[in-house]
């Protein structure tokens, strides 16, 4: 499942957390699950990947919630109904199209072109012993 790329991406990653002082050895140990980047290595990454856009959005719901009960801060420290807007015809028609739009871009690139991003070096099976020859970095 790992790419050359891949592997050593997370290898040089993971490493830089060693330059924290004392503990810095023992944190890149535990990230790793072992002595070196492994399977346990990727299960807590994709893990991670996984979980993550969740806690987001709960994150986001929070906030929102916040946002409808209290409402937003005025600079100028008064309270006044006369600028607001019901959130929900015109916002949430504004995200849902947001949304929409974001979506049918991304189905887009999924189906006609899911490599179009994928670095050719990360096609070959990780190697511990071998570095890519061409390393560069990504193009964002």
């Amino acid at each position: 499942p790992w790419g050359q790329m891949s592997f050593w991406g997370a290898t040089v990653i993971t490493n830089l957390v060693s330059a924290v002082p004392y503990i810095g050895d023992f944190i890149v140990q535990w990230i790793w699950g072992g002595f070196s980047v492994s399977n346990a290595t990727l299960n807590r990454f994709f893990s991670l990947h996984y979980l993550f856009p969740f806690v987001l959005a709960a994150l986001a719901l929070v906030h929102l919630i916040g946002l409808h009960q209290d409402g937003s801060n005025n600079p100028v420290g008064l309270r006044s109904d006369i600028d607001k807007l019901p959130f929900h015809i015109y916002f949430s028609t504004k995200d849902i199209f947001g949304f929409v739009a974001l979506g049918a871009i991304l189905v887009g690139i999924v189906h006609f072109a899911p490599n179009i991003l994928n670095d050719p070096e990360n096609f070959i099976s990780a190697n511990p012993l071998v570095t890519p020859k061409h390393i560069q970095p990504e193009w964002y």
